[in-house]
């Protein structure tokens, strides 16, 4: 099996993740509890794209909005389109990123790292643009860790027998909110 092969076989993984990720923030009204880091604040938002079938059956499902309004990306994973892609508002203590994570490759795009003392400072010293730069790598590390971390959270419960409980309530959350 060659690599692009893996990759399709396993996308859904990634699917799962997303929309396990936007019940579990709507189900304590948008944080979510991680051991280690106490509750974070995770919001989908504004941007969906939510795919079905594959090649030239492929079909996309673009929703764009705000969180209330995504009553369309509720009804298409109702009718069974899976969340291929969506924008994610981060935060944690006095820091917030926003970020776009495709499912199948669990990529980011588009992270916006939180302001910072330091990158509201325009010294031409050197060492000042390095310790900007030096800063904003951590800052994408860190998201990188939180979403690493949250996706740790999910393969525990996605791998052990909670799972079928989980579905349920993942199910159940679909058809009430696609209902509204």
């Amino acid at each position: 099996m060659d690599l692009v092969d893996l990759i399709s076989e396993k996308r859904f993984l990634g699917q799962e993740f997303l929309t396990w990720l936007w019940y579990k923030s709507e189900e304590r009204g948008g944080t979510i509890y991680l051991p280690g880091k106490g509750d974070i604040q995770v919001v989908l938002e504004k941007h969906m794209l939510l795919e079905s079938g594959e090649g030239e059956s492929l079909e996309k499902l673009i929703c764009r909005g705000l969180q209330a309004e995504l009553q369309e990306a509720r009804t298409g994973l109702l009718m069974g389109k899976k969340l291929e892609q969506a924008r994610i508002h981060l935060a944690q203590g006095e820091y917030e990123w926003n970020l776009t994570l495709a499912a199948s490759l669990f990529e980011f795009r588009n992270v916006k790292v939180p302001k910072t003392m330091t990158s509201e400072e325009e010294s031409p010293d050197p060492g000042a643009i390095e310790g900007r730069i030096l800063e904003r790598i951590g800052m994408l590390e860190e998201a990188t860790r939180t979403m690493n971390e949250l996706f740790r959270t999910f393969l525990k419960v996605r791998v052990s027998p909670e799972w079928d409980d989980e579905l349920i309530k993942v199910r159940t959350w679909v058809n009430k909110a696609a209902m509204n």
